[in-house]
Protein backbone atom coordinates (compact mmCIF):
# COMPACT_ATOMS: atom_id res chain seq x y z
CA UNK A 1 0.00 0.00 0.00
CA UNK A 2 1.12 3.43 -0.61
CA UNK A 3 2.01 6.15 1.67
CA UNK A 4 1.42 10.06 2.04
CA UNK A 5 3.26 12.42 4.54
CA UNK A 6 2.00 15.59 5.75
CA UNK A 7 4.14 18.67 6.18
CA UNK A 8 5.38 19.34 9.64
CA UNK A 9 4.08 23.00 9.94
CA UNK A 10 0.42 22.72 9.27
CA UNK A 11 -1.99 22.46 11.44
CA UNK A 12 -3.10 19.50 14.08
CA UNK A 13 -6.86 19.43 12.21
CA UNK A 14 -5.96 16.19 10.69
CA UNK A 15 -4.22 14.84 13.36
CA UNK A 16 -7.39 15.98 15.84
CA UNK A 17 -9.62 14.03 13.73
CA UNK A 18 -10.63 15.99 10.75
CA UNK A 19 -10.96 13.50 7.56
CA UNK A 20 -9.69 15.52 4.99
CA UNK A 21 -6.59 16.09 4.04
CA UNK A 22 -5.85 19.28 1.20
CA UNK A 23 -2.81 19.04 -1.55
CA UNK A 24 -1.04 21.80 0.02
CA UNK A 25 -0.86 19.62 3.28
CA UNK A 26 1.35 16.74 1.57
CA UNK A 27 4.89 16.85 1.61
CA UNK A 28 5.71 17.39 -1.92
CA UNK A 29 9.20 15.77 -1.03
CA UNK A 30 8.05 12.94 0.54
CA UNK A 31 5.20 12.49 -2.71
CA UNK A 32 3.29 9.59 -3.20
CA UNK A 33 5.49 6.26 -3.62
CA UNK A 34 5.27 5.58 -7.05
CA UNK A 35 2.38 7.91 -7.64
CA UNK A 36 -1.20 6.34 -5.92
CA UNK A 37 -3.56 6.32 -8.81
CA UNK A 38 -6.39 8.08 -8.21
CA UNK A 39 -9.24 6.32 -6.06
CA UNK A 40 -6.23 3.95 -4.46
CA UNK A 41 -5.93 3.42 -0.99
CA UNK A 42 -3.10 4.95 0.88
CA UNK A 43 -1.65 5.45 4.70
CA UNK A 44 -1.40 8.44 5.42
CA UNK A 45 1.86 9.54 8.10
CA UNK A 46 2.99 12.39 10.12
CA UNK A 47 6.05 14.16 8.84
CA UNK A 48 8.16 12.51 11.41
CA UNK A 49 6.29 9.05 10.21
CA UNK A 50 3.05 8.72 12.79
CA UNK A 51 0.41 6.71 11.48
CA UNK A 52 -2.97 8.73 10.89
CA UNK A 53 -4.84 6.71 9.41
CA UNK A 54 -5.73 5.12 5.71
CA UNK A 55 -8.09 6.61 3.24
CA UNK A 56 -8.90 7.25 -0.50
CA UNK A 57 -6.58 9.32 -2.74
CA UNK A 58 -6.98 11.64 -5.58
CA UNK A 59 -4.16 13.56 -6.32
CA UNK A 60 -6.78 15.72 -8.96
CA UNK A 61 -8.26 17.20 -6.25
CA UNK A 62 -8.00 19.78 -4.16
CA UNK A 63 -9.64 17.38 -1.09
CA UNK A 64 -6.42 14.52 -1.71
CA UNK A 65 -7.19 12.15 0.79
CA UNK A 66 -10.10 11.51 2.37
CA UNK A 67 -9.71 9.07 5.45
CA UNK A 68 -11.96 5.87 6.25
CA UNK A 69 -10.06 4.85 8.84
CA UNK A 70 -7.66 5.65 11.79
CA UNK A 71 -7.18 2.23 12.90
CA UNK A 72 -4.26 0.39 11.01
CA UNK A 73 -5.17 -2.90 11.75
CA UNK A 74 -8.23 -2.57 9.64
CA UNK A 75 -8.25 -3.51 6.04
CA UNK A 76 -10.60 -1.40 3.57
CA UNK A 77 -12.35 -3.87 1.78
CA UNK A 78 -15.76 -5.31 0.99
CA UNK A 79 -16.48 -6.34 4.56
CA UNK A 80 -15.49 -2.97 5.79
CA UNK A 81 -18.18 -1.47 4.40
CA UNK A 82 -20.57 -4.29 5.63
CA UNK A 83 -19.56 -2.99 9.40
CA UNK A 84 -19.67 0.73 8.74
CA UNK A 85 -23.12 0.29 7.68
CA UNK A 86 -23.85 -2.15 10.12
CA UNK A 87 -22.58 0.26 12.89
CA UNK A 88 -24.89 2.68 11.12
CA UNK A 89 -28.03 1.10 10.78
CA UNK A 90 -27.40 0.02 14.53
CA UNK A 91 -26.80 3.77 15.45
CA UNK A 92 -30.46 4.62 13.85
CA UNK A 93 -32.20 1.89 15.47
CA UNK A 94 -31.09 3.22 19.15
CA UNK A 95 -32.69 6.26 18.12
CA UNK A 96 -35.27 5.59 16.83
CA UNK A 97 -34.85 6.39 13.61
CA UNK A 98 -36.20 2.64 11.34
CA UNK A 99 -38.58 3.44 8.20
CA UNK A 100 -37.71 6.38 6.28
CA UNK A 101 -34.26 8.12 7.55
CA UNK A 102 -30.51 8.93 6.13
CA UNK A 103 -28.41 5.66 6.75
CA UNK A 104 -25.04 7.04 5.85
CA UNK A 105 -23.93 10.80 6.51
CA UNK A 106 -21.02 10.67 4.99
CA UNK A 107 -18.46 12.22 7.19
CA UNK A 108 -20.43 11.62 10.05
CA UNK A 109 -20.53 8.06 9.97
CA UNK A 110 -16.97 7.86 8.33
CA UNK A 111 -17.52 6.97 5.11
CA UNK A 112 -16.48 10.33 3.45
CA UNK A 113 -19.14 11.44 0.50
CA UNK A 114 -21.26 8.35 0.53
CA UNK A 115 -24.94 9.60 1.24
CA UNK A 116 -27.14 6.56 1.62
CA UNK A 117 -30.81 7.44 2.48
CA UNK A 118 -33.59 4.40 3.62
CA UNK A 119 -37.04 4.83 2.42
CA UNK A 120 -38.84 1.64 3.26
CA UNK A 121 -37.38 -0.82 1.69
CA UNK A 122 -36.03 1.42 -0.78
CA UNK A 123 -32.36 2.65 -1.05
CA UNK A 124 -31.14 5.98 -3.04
CA UNK A 125 -27.65 6.25 -2.91
CA UNK A 126 -24.98 8.82 -3.65
CA UNK A 127 -20.98 8.32 -3.86
CA UNK A 128 -19.55 11.83 -4.57
CA UNK A 129 -15.98 11.51 -4.69
CA UNK A 130 -14.36 9.31 -7.05
CA UNK A 131 -12.34 7.20 -3.69
CA UNK A 132 -15.82 6.39 -2.77
CA UNK A 133 -17.65 6.22 -6.27
CA UNK A 134 -14.81 2.99 -6.68
CA UNK A 135 -16.26 1.16 -3.98
CA UNK A 136 -20.03 1.50 -5.45
CA UNK A 137 -20.40 -2.40 -6.04
CA UNK A 138 -19.41 -3.33 -2.74
CA UNK A 139 -21.53 -1.02 -0.93
CA UNK A 140 -24.59 -2.19 -3.26
CA UNK A 141 -23.16 -5.70 -2.04
CA UNK A 142 -24.00 -4.54 1.57
CA UNK A 143 -27.18 -3.15 0.75
CA UNK A 144 -28.15 -6.53 -0.06
CA UNK A 145 -26.59 -8.40 2.55
CA UNK A 146 -27.63 -6.32 5.48
CA UNK A 147 -31.48 -5.21 4.45
CA UNK A 148 -32.28 -7.27 1.25
CA UNK A 149 -34.05 -4.36 -0.11
CA UNK A 150 -36.55 -3.96 -2.64
CA UNK A 151 -34.77 -1.52 -4.95
CA UNK A 152 -31.03 0.46 -4.80
CA UNK A 153 -31.30 3.51 -6.91
CA UNK A 154 -27.98 5.73 -7.61
CA UNK A 155 -29.14 9.97 -7.87
CA UNK A 156 -25.35 10.81 -8.98
CA UNK A 157 -26.75 13.61 -11.03
CA UNK A 158 -24.58 16.51 -8.90
CA UNK A 159 -22.37 18.35 -10.52
CA UNK A 160 -20.09 18.05 -7.43
CA UNK A 161 -18.89 14.83 -9.03
CA UNK A 162 -17.10 16.49 -12.17
CA UNK A 163 -14.29 18.41 -9.42
CA UNK A 164 -13.74 14.53 -8.78
CA UNK A 165 -13.16 13.96 -12.80
CA UNK A 166 -16.49 12.00 -12.44
CA UNK A 167 -19.57 12.06 -14.69
CA UNK A 168 -23.10 12.75 -13.72
CA UNK A 169 -25.18 9.87 -13.92
CA UNK A 170 -28.58 8.21 -12.08
CA UNK A 171 -30.28 5.17 -12.57
CA UNK A 172 -30.65 1.31 -11.04
CA UNK A 173 -28.53 -0.64 -8.78
CA UNK A 174 -30.75 -3.34 -8.77
CA UNK A 175 -33.35 -4.43 -10.67
CA UNK A 176 -35.69 -1.88 -11.90
CA UNK A 177 -38.82 -0.63 -9.80
CA UNK A 178 -41.47 1.99 -9.38
CA UNK A 179 -39.44 4.66 -8.36
CA UNK A 180 -42.65 6.81 -6.90
CA UNK A 181 -43.03 5.53 -3.87
CA UNK A 182 -45.16 5.98 -1.06
CA UNK A 183 -43.49 6.99 2.80
CA UNK A 184 -45.49 7.72 6.05
CA UNK A 185 -43.75 10.25 8.50
CA UNK A 186 -45.09 11.43 11.72
CA UNK A 187 -48.68 10.09 10.77
CA UNK A 188 -48.54 12.16 7.65
CA UNK A 189 -48.28 10.37 3.81
CA UNK A 190 -45.82 11.85 1.47
CA UNK A 191 -45.15 10.31 -2.44
CA UNK A 192 -41.53 10.40 -3.10
CA UNK A 193 -40.10 10.32 -6.84
CA UNK A 194 -36.57 9.11 -5.69
CA UNK A 195 -35.61 9.29 -9.38
CA UNK A 196 -36.38 13.06 -10.11
CA UNK A 197 -37.24 14.84 -6.97
CA UNK A 198 -34.23 16.97 -5.42
CA UNK A 199 -31.36 15.24 -3.81
CA UNK A 200 -32.49 11.69 -3.26
CA UNK A 201 -36.19 12.99 -3.64
CA UNK A 202 -37.30 13.76 -0.34
CA UNK A 203 -35.63 16.44 2.28
CA UNK A 204 -35.10 13.41 5.79
CA UNK A 205 -33.53 16.19 7.15
CA UNK A 206 -36.64 17.86 8.42
CA UNK A 207 -38.50 15.13 9.90
CA UNK A 208 -38.37 16.34 13.43
CA UNK A 209 -38.55 19.93 12.57
CA UNK A 210 -41.86 19.16 10.50
CA UNK A 211 -42.91 17.92 14.24
CA UNK A 212 -42.35 20.86 15.77
CA UNK A 213 -44.72 22.89 14.18
CA UNK A 214 -47.82 21.27 15.13
CA UNK A 215 -48.94 23.63 17.78
CA UNK A 216 -48.42 26.74 16.60
CA UNK A 217 -50.20 25.45 13.31
CA UNK A 218 -53.57 24.60 15.07
CA UNK A 219 -56.72 26.78 13.85
CA UNK A 220 -54.33 28.76 11.95
CA UNK A 221 -53.87 30.46 8.42
CA UNK A 222 -50.57 29.22 7.04
CA UNK A 223 -48.23 30.85 4.54
CA UNK A 224 -45.44 28.52 3.35
CA UNK A 225 -42.82 29.88 0.71
CA UNK A 226 -40.28 27.62 -1.08
CA UNK A 227 -42.59 24.64 -0.61
CA UNK A 228 -41.29 22.30 -2.84
CA UNK A 229 -43.37 19.12 -2.52
CA UNK A 230 -45.71 20.29 0.44
CA UNK A 231 -43.91 18.54 3.41
CA UNK A 232 -44.25 21.35 6.13
CA UNK A 233 -47.78 22.91 3.95
CA UNK A 234 -49.00 19.52 4.40
CA UNK A 235 -48.18 18.42 8.13
CA UNK A 236 -49.62 22.20 9.09
CA UNK A 237 -52.38 21.06 7.53
CA UNK A 238 -52.58 18.15 9.69
CA UNK A 239 -52.21 19.47 12.86
CA UNK A 240 -54.87 21.47 12.14
CA UNK A 241 -54.18 24.23 10.45
CA UNK A 242 -57.15 26.28 9.25
CA UNK A 243 -55.99 27.30 5.69
CA UNK A 244 -52.66 26.52 4.06
CA UNK A 245 -50.94 28.22 1.04
CA UNK A 246 -47.76 26.97 -0.20
CA UNK A 247 -46.05 28.55 -2.88
CA UNK A 248 -43.24 27.41 -5.04
CA UNK A 249 -41.66 28.17 -8.54
CA UNK A 250 -41.67 24.62 -10.03
CA UNK A 251 -44.77 23.61 -11.33
CA UNK A 252 -43.81 19.87 -10.86
CA UNK A 253 -43.43 20.67 -7.34
CA UNK A 254 -46.86 21.95 -6.73
CA UNK A 255 -47.88 19.09 -9.12
CA UNK A 256 -46.38 17.32 -6.01
CA UNK A 257 -47.99 19.16 -3.73
CA UNK A 258 -51.39 18.89 -4.75
CA UNK A 259 -51.20 15.12 -5.04
CA UNK A 260 -49.51 14.86 -1.72
CA UNK A 261 -52.68 16.75 -0.26
CA UNK A 262 -55.19 14.58 -2.26
CA UNK A 263 -52.75 11.22 -0.50
CA UNK A 264 -53.59 12.99 2.99
CA UNK A 265 -57.15 14.23 2.32
CA UNK A 266 -56.56 17.52 2.94
CA UNK A 267 -56.80 19.23 -0.38
CA UNK A 268 -59.51 21.32 1.39
CA UNK A 269 -57.57 22.56 3.42
CA UNK A 270 -54.50 23.11 1.34
CA UNK A 271 -53.93 25.55 -1.71
CA UNK A 272 -50.95 25.86 -3.75
CA UNK A 273 -49.78 28.22 -6.36
CA UNK A 274 -46.63 28.20 -8.81
CA UNK A 275 -45.15 31.77 -8.28
CA UNK A 276 -41.73 33.48 -7.78
CA UNK A 277 -42.02 32.79 -3.83
CA UNK A 278 -38.91 36.05 -4.07
CA UNK A 279 -41.47 38.14 -5.54
CA UNK A 280 -44.34 37.66 -4.16
CA UNK A 281 -43.01 37.93 -0.50
CA UNK A 282 -42.06 41.74 -1.66
CA UNK A 283 -45.37 42.12 -3.61
CA UNK A 284 -47.44 41.12 -0.24
CA UNK A 285 -45.59 42.54 2.15
CA UNK A 286 -46.12 46.01 0.71
CA UNK A 287 -49.87 45.25 -0.16
CA UNK A 288 -50.27 44.44 3.98
CA UNK A 289 -50.54 40.89 3.91
CA UNK A 290 -50.57 38.75 6.67
CA UNK A 291 -50.81 35.48 8.35
CA UNK A 292 -50.97 33.81 11.54
CA UNK A 293 -47.82 31.83 10.59
CA UNK A 294 -45.52 31.86 7.76
CA UNK A 295 -42.72 29.34 7.15
CA UNK A 296 -39.59 29.54 4.80
CA UNK A 297 -37.42 27.05 3.51
CA UNK A 298 -35.14 28.13 0.83
CA UNK A 299 -32.72 26.66 -1.02
CA UNK A 300 -29.55 26.96 -0.24
CA UNK A 301 -27.87 30.39 -1.00
CA UNK A 302 -24.28 29.17 -1.50
CA UNK A 303 -21.67 26.83 -1.51
CA UNK A 304 -18.90 29.00 -1.77
CA UNK A 305 -16.99 31.26 1.06
CA UNK A 306 -16.79 33.79 -1.66
CA UNK A 307 -20.31 34.63 -2.23
CA UNK A 308 -21.15 34.17 1.39
CA UNK A 309 -22.10 37.95 1.85
CA UNK A 310 -24.53 38.16 -0.82
CA UNK A 311 -26.36 34.53 0.82
CA UNK A 312 -26.22 36.83 4.87
CA UNK A 313 -28.23 39.83 2.30
CA UNK A 314 -30.32 37.19 0.65
CA UNK A 315 -31.48 35.42 4.00
CA UNK A 316 -32.22 38.71 5.64
CA UNK A 317 -34.09 39.83 2.99
CA UNK A 318 -36.53 37.19 2.61
CA UNK A 319 -36.90 36.60 6.73
CA UNK A 320 -37.43 40.88 6.63
CA UNK A 321 -40.63 40.18 3.87
CA UNK A 322 -41.63 36.98 6.17
CA UNK A 323 -41.63 38.65 9.02
CA UNK A 324 -44.09 42.12 7.66
CA UNK A 325 -46.10 39.06 6.79
CA UNK A 326 -46.99 37.62 10.08
CA UNK A 327 -50.05 38.87 12.29
CA UNK A 328 -49.03 40.13 15.75
CA UNK A 329 -48.02 37.62 18.01
CA UNK A 330 -48.07 35.07 15.56
CA UNK A 331 -44.72 33.10 14.47
CA UNK A 332 -42.29 32.66 11.56
CA UNK A 333 -40.98 29.30 10.72
CA UNK A 334 -37.69 29.80 8.93
CA UNK A 335 -34.47 28.02 7.67
CA UNK A 336 -31.41 27.67 6.27
CA UNK A 337 -29.43 24.56 4.24
CA UNK A 338 -26.40 26.69 3.50
CA UNK A 339 -23.54 25.31 5.74
CA UNK A 340 -21.37 28.03 5.21
CA UNK A 341 -24.16 30.24 7.35
CA UNK A 342 -22.85 29.23 11.43
CA UNK A 343 -25.80 28.54 13.58
CA UNK A 344 -24.63 32.05 15.69
CA UNK A 345 -24.50 34.33 11.78
CA UNK A 346 -28.14 32.71 11.11
CA UNK A 347 -29.48 33.95 14.35
CA UNK A 348 -28.01 37.48 13.83
CA UNK A 349 -29.10 37.49 10.43
CA UNK A 350 -32.85 37.01 11.70
CA UNK A 351 -32.46 39.44 14.64
CA UNK A 352 -31.06 41.85 12.38
CA UNK A 353 -34.29 41.48 10.03
CA UNK A 354 -36.90 41.70 12.59
CA UNK A 355 -34.66 45.04 13.80
CA UNK A 356 -35.45 46.11 10.37
CA UNK A 357 -38.86 45.51 10.45
CA UNK A 358 -39.46 46.79 13.46
CA UNK A 359 -41.03 43.87 15.09
CA UNK A 360 -39.91 42.32 18.19
CA UNK A 361 -39.36 38.41 18.00
CA UNK A 362 -38.64 35.93 20.62
CA UNK A 363 -36.97 32.49 20.06
CA UNK A 364 -39.31 29.23 20.60
CA UNK A 365 -37.48 26.89 19.30
CA UNK A 366 -33.86 26.74 17.42
CA UNK A 367 -32.63 23.49 16.07
CA UNK A 368 -30.26 21.73 13.66
CA UNK A 369 -31.27 18.27 11.18
CA UNK A 370 -32.53 15.41 12.43
CA UNK A 371 -30.35 13.06 14.93
CA UNK A 372 -30.19 10.41 11.49
CA UNK A 373 -27.86 13.43 9.92
CA UNK A 374 -25.30 13.26 13.22
CA UNK A 375 -23.36 16.57 13.54
CA UNK A 376 -19.47 16.13 14.47
CA UNK A 377 -17.78 18.93 16.14
CA UNK A 378 -15.16 20.60 13.70
CA UNK A 379 -16.82 19.23 10.70
CA UNK A 380 -18.91 21.98 9.62
CA UNK A 381 -19.69 20.21 6.29
CA UNK A 382 -21.93 18.29 9.16
CA UNK A 383 -23.63 21.03 10.61
CA UNK A 384 -25.46 22.33 7.80
CA UNK A 385 -29.21 22.92 8.59
CA UNK A 386 -30.94 25.71 10.18
CA UNK A 387 -34.55 26.08 12.25
CA UNK A 388 -36.11 28.47 14.18
CA UNK A 389 -39.32 29.31 15.02
CA UNK A 390 -39.83 32.46 16.58
CA UNK A 391 -43.01 34.61 17.93
CA UNK A 392 -43.25 37.53 15.84
CA UNK A 393 -44.84 40.49 18.54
Amino acid sequence: MKSLYLNKKISRRVENGHPWIFGNEVNTGKALDAAAKPGEIVNVFTHDKKFIGRGYVNPQSQIMVRLLTRDKDETINEQFFVNRLKKAWDYRQKIGYTENCRLIFGEADDIPQLIIDKFNDYFVIQTLALGIDVWKPAIVKAIEEIFEPKGIYERNDVPVRELEGLEQRKGFLSAEFDTNILIEENGVKFNVDIANGQKTGFFLDQKDNRRAIQHIVKNADVLGAFCYTGSFEICAAHYGAKSVLGLDISQNAIDMCNKNALLNGLEKTCKFECVNAFDVLKEWSKEGKQWDVVMLDPPSFTKSRSNINKAIGGYKEINLRGMKLVKPGGFLVTSSCTNLVQPEVFLDIIQMAAADAKRKIRQVVFNSQSADHPIIRGQENTHYLKFLIVQVM
